[in-house]
């Protein structure tokens, strides 16, 4: 008897330990990446009263008889399904749509977590701001690329910061010259073009119709504009078409081929465009010559200096930064993580987990490739704690505590009775 009591014991610690876990899980029903815990038993000895034994003569085989002696927790285990994503609004926000986690760091350990509630702290890092974790990636180099063979680091999104301006290098001219006009007739379009101090400077290209399938093109400057000049000998051009109505020639060559303006305001000067380069640095060869409106068309690359105002995340992670000169560059990549046995990750509070012996290390990489998921922004990922589940299971524990505790009485009333005996 006083093993069935045992035995009961042990029941109801278990059952409280499955209570524990639930309440748990119920209390974090709300904690934004949370995962829920499982309880699992198995037995524990079994004492043998009689062992087994094979067939023998006219008997057959006897089977063993034994007792068992109670239960034990024989794990918990951390269930790391997806939780729904709910919709926040806000910029910095992030949920992972598959597996994978968000790294974080403290400068000497790093935590693997779920929970996207990012924001920008006061040194431009993007951070965990409930714990001061910095989210871990790979800057971008000033050209925008980004390097993720290197281990990461704090990724850091520099609002406010001003670029440097970058010159114009080429220009093209493209649209349409009436093949109808008459000698004399003109076209314009005006070029916007950039020095290197991110000045922007208006070129007027004027067409005139000089014969049959030839226009001339001259380049002039706005009068308003008192620090750009032509160079002298470099703004006029002539394009000849086939009767095909395509480019044929342009001339003159080099060096009169080079569109050059001079400037006076500090910039570098002078600032030219080749059209004879290869590839032409003006660029002609898109325009045509057919009967229709005359509608030549001009583009420039180039930008003046501007500062980050905001920024976005694609699903793969990678941060793009929207500049106030409508310049949009690559800024940085976000780090994910992913494990062979996630289920293997020790709880390390503030919503995130260690690595263990048993969920192996990190596999870091980009999201979206590998087995780790993709990045919605302006989501959150929410816990995936199933109520009607935790409230079955919290009356699976009740009563399984109650008959164990039933059990604890009856043995105690038996024992009872045998020591009623000697009366």
């Amino acid at each position: 008897m006083l093993r069935s009591m045992f035995s009961a014991i042990s029941g109801l610690r278990g059952h409280q330990i499955m209570m524990d876990v639930i309440g748990n899980n119920i209390a974090n029903v709300n904690t934004v990446g949370f995962k829920s815990g499982r309880v699992n038993f198995q037995d524990i000895l079994s004492q043998n009263l009689r062992g087994a034994t094979s067939p023998n003569g006219g008997l057959g085989s006897i089977n063993p008889a034994q007792i068992g002696l109670g239960m034990v927790v024989a794990g918990i285990d951390v269930l790391q399904t997806q939780g729904n994503l709910q919709s926040t609004g806000k910029l910095t926000d992030m949920a992972i749509q598959g597996d994978g986690f968000f790294v974080l760091a403290n400068g000497i350990q790093q935590y693997y977590t779920r929970d996207g509630s990012f924001d920008i702290s006061l040194d431009g890092t993007v951070v965990n701001a409930a714990s001061g974790l910095k989210v871990q990636g790979w800057q971008a180099d000033a050209a925008g690329a980004v390097d993720t063979t290197v281990t990461p680091g704090n990724l850091t999104i520099p609002i406010g910061q001003r670029t440097t301006a970058l010159p114009t290098s080429n220009a093209s001219l493209r649209g349409n010259l009436d093949a109808a006009s008459a000698i004399g007739a003109t076209a314009s379009t005006t070029l916007t073009v950039f020095d290197s101090l991110g000045v922007s400077h208006s070129i007027k290209i004027t067409f005139t119709k000089t014969a049959a399938n030839v226009w001339d093109w001259a380049a002039s400057t706005d009068p308003a504009d008192t620090e750009a000049a032509i160079t002298a000998g470099t703004s006029t051009g002539q394009l000849t078409f086939t009767s095909d109505g395509l480019i044929d020639t342009i001339t003159p060559t080099l060096p009169t081929g080079a569109l050059s303006i001079d400037l006076t305001n500090g910039a570098t000067s002078p600032m030219a465009l080749d059209a004879a380069a290869t590839p032409p640095e003006l660029d002609f060869l898109q325009m045509t010559q057919f009967s229709g409106a005359s509608e030549p068309v001009s583009q420039a690359d180039g930008f003046t200096s501007g500062t980050l105002v905001t920024f976005a995340v694609g699903n793969g992670g990678e941060i793009t930064g929207v500049y106030s000169n409508g310049q949009t560059q690559i800024l940085g990549q976000i780090a994910m993580a992913s494990f062979l046995n996630p289920a293997g990750l020790l709880r390390a509070g503030q919503n995130t987990f260690q690595t263990s012996s048993a969920s192996g290390t990190p596999s870091i990489g980009r999201p979206g490739q590998g087995n780790r998921g993709n990045v919605t922004t302006g989501a959150l990922e929410m816990s995936n704690v199933d109520l009607a589940t935790q409230f079955t299971g919290m009356i699976t524990a009740q009563r399984g505590f109650q008959a164990n505790g039933r059990v604890i009485t009856t043995s105690d009333e038996m024992l009872q009775e045998l020591v009623n005996l000697k009366r």
